[in-house]
């Protein structure tokens, strides 16, 4: 039996090894882990599934990954933005992206889970997926996102959204999807990240990443969570197996705190070190895959004001060029920085003050924070 592994997440692999948990093969006898989350009679026919838009065979098995589900990526395709918003569309392109995958890239199957198209069609995406969103116990490994491919669930949206947004019907669908996933997996809306978030990308595009905040609301209004259930920050749980914009922004705190790191975006052999010396150094569990952890951001991004210099400036103002904004990297905090700032702030729910508060680097760095679920 052919697995591939480059689509794998290692960390599933490592349990898996070590007995922690059965990756189960589709098409095998071998058992699924015990559903904990799923809601049972879950209505999912208005997805459509990959027997219904005939979808291609997988080139090789498929796997089920060992470790729990913790969160949802969002993508755009960098399709073109098409005016055809009709299912015989949106079948085309589940083929189009199907053999993209699978003969361009040389994945087993397609590499997202679930996608979702202009016209607001949801189409299953990795064959097992629906059935796996159903059971709502553990998610096909995918390859949408390298390190995460075995704990977040990856949805592709058709379009290019750079300097465009999607259309309505994509993003009621969109939210519908994201509700029934946090529904199934146990999830929240503060569990929904885009996917430069955790990849070196312009994907899902700086125009949607804008929309996140108010796609997060309306999940979170759907989902009846209680606002004091949201936490206070939902950080970004970097680890060692992704790279990032906001790898670059951990690099940066750590040469400002004396580590001898390179600012590369990929998390390195270095900043493994550093990461998990610094959490030692400041009484916080040491993470074998050098997670940042909420108590090791919290500790890490120091509170700037508009008279800061040097590398966290730096670091903020790079990410924000990434993400956007008119910003140029001079490691002074500027006009220009207070402004793209102060833009976060208000998209966010925060005080437009434009300082660098700890909930502002939450948000800077891909995460949110309980405010921005307040009614608005």
């Amino acid at each position: 039996m052919h697995v591939d592994h480059s689509e794998v997440d290692r960390r599933t692999l490592l349990r898996a090894g070590l007995g922690a948990a059965t990756v189960a093969v589709v098409g095998s006898e071998l058992a699924f882990p015990g559903a904990a989350h799923a809601a049972p009679g879950t209505d999912l026919d208005w997805i459509i599934s990959c027997d219904e838009w005939a979808a291609r065979p997988p080139k090789d098995p498929l796997s089920v990954s060992a470790t729990a589900t913790n969160k949802i990526i969002v993508h755009h395709m960098a399709f073109p933005n098409v005016t055809d918003y009709s299912r015989e569309q949106a079948v085309k392109l589940a083929h189009d992206c199907q053999d993209l995958h699978i003969d361009g890239n040389g994945w087993s199957d397609t590499g997202q889970h679930f996608t979702v198209s202009r016209g607001g069609y949801v189409l299953e995406g990795r064959r097992g997926s629906l059935e796996r969103l159903e059971a709502g116990d553990r998610q096909m490994i995918s390859a949408h996102c390298p390190g995460e491919n075995g704990r977040a669930i990856g949805i592709e949206n058709e379009g290019t959204y750079v300097t465009e947004t999607p259309p309505k019907a994509l993003t009621d669908s969109l939210v519908k999807l994201c509700v029934t996933i946090c529904r199934q997996y146990g999830l929240h809306a503060h569990d929904i990240f885009g996917h430069w978030d955790f990849r070196t990308t312009e994907c899902p595009g700086a125009a949607f990443y804008r929309q996140f905040p108010d796609l997060r609301r309306r999940v979170h209004a759907a989902l009846g969570t209680k606002l004091g259930d949201v936490p206070a920050r939902r950080w970004p749980d970097l680890w060692r197996f992704v790279n990032s914009p906001s790898v670059r922004v951990v690099q940066h705190l750590l040469a400002y705190r004396g580590y001898a790191v390179t600012v590369s975006g990929t998390f390195d052999a270095a900043t493994v070190t550093a990461v998990q010396d610094w959490q030692a150094r400041n009484g916080i569990p040491v993470d074998v895959d050098a997670t940042l952890t909420p108590p090791t951001w919290e500790t890490l991004a120091p509170e700037l004001n508009q008279h800061a210099t040097g590398a966290p400036v730096t670091a903020v103002q790079e990410i924000l060029a990434t993400k956007g904004y008119a910003v140029t990297v001079t490691g002074a905090y500027d006009h220009a920085t207070r402004a793209a700032v102060q833009d976060l702030q208000a998209l966010h729910g925060l005080p437009r003050n434009g300082k660098l508060s700890t909930s502002t680097w939450c948000t800077v760095v891909g995460g949110s924070v309980r405010q921005s679920y307040k009614h608005r």
